[in-house]
């Protein structure tokens, strides 16, 4: 049974991206793993970490990562994946950085986290073995997406991979922030053409993450209307061909 292993920044962020896709692998016998790396819940959070629950309806008494973890959980029962991985580090509210445009700008110098992340990737794809990888290419250009990537691409693990294009950064703006467009350029794109059930499992999965839909996609009626936009397809930057037949990918 081949391994696909997504490693996704958030908890949301590989079901919006390539959600049908993992539906499509488990549809085709792959066993399917969602990694979220930063998803350490942190006591009494204060300023714009707590600022960032509070806009969402979440009084601070809540366990604002507690609970996403258990729409993760969820979302991947929606998928037919595998139950989720829920790594301990914490995001970037958590590690200095003080407001929404600073989460959209430049790393901060002292923010090692890439060279935290690194081991603990490496320890993952040394335990599960995966035939495939996905990761972000840091589209829109959050820090915690940038970081994931830094820390793959310095691993340079000997897999292939397909880097999603971050949804819904990707539709917000005409010409979204690309901070590391250099990085895949030169890689070929390839598509992912999902067929109804999938597409069905990846609205259902994107719906699971119950507090962020509304701060997202205005609410559900905007994440139906998103989806629609994207006409049933999933589109990559594509790394190390090889590897098992991936359903549905049309490659570049």
């Amino acid at each position: 049974m081949p391994t696909a292993l997504a490693l996704s920044p958030h908890l949301d962020d590989a079901a919006f991206s390539c959600g049908g896709l993992l539906a499509s692998l488990a549809q085709a016998g792959w066993r399917v793993v969602m990694v979220t790396l930063f998803t350490g819940s942190v006591a009494e959070p204060k300023g714009f970490a707590l600022a960032c629950q509070l806009d969402k309806g979440l009084g601070p008494e809540i366990d604002y990562m507690a609970l996403r973890r258990d729409e993760d959980v969820r979302a991947a029962a929606a998928l037919g994946i595998a139950p989720p991985v829920h790594l301990p580090f914490r995001e970037a509210p958590h590690r200095g950085y003080g407001s929404a445009p600073e989460l959209f700008s430049e790393t901060r110098a002292d923010d090692g986290i890439a060279a935290d992340l690194a081991p603990a990737v490496a320890a993952l794809i040394a335990a599960d073995k995966p035939d495939l990888l996905l990761a972000p290419q840091a589209i829109g250009g959050h820090v915690d997406h940038v970081q994931a990537v830094r820390a793959l691409r310095g691993l340079d693990p000997l897999l292939p991979i397909l880097w999603w294009r971050d949804f819904p950064y990707t539709v917000r703006e005409a010409a979204p922030r690309e901070p590391l467009a250099d990085l895949f350029a030169e890689l070929p794109e390839a598509t992912v053409t999902l067929d109804p059930e999938c597409q069905a499992r990846k609205r259902a999965a994107c719906a699971a993450y119950a507090s962020q839909i509304g701060f997202q996609f205005g609410g559900v009626a905007g994440l139906d209307a998103r989806l629609a936009r994207e006409t049933g397809t999933e589109r990559f930057r594509r790394s190390r061909r090889g590897g098992p037949t991936i359903p549905g990918l049309d490659a570049g």
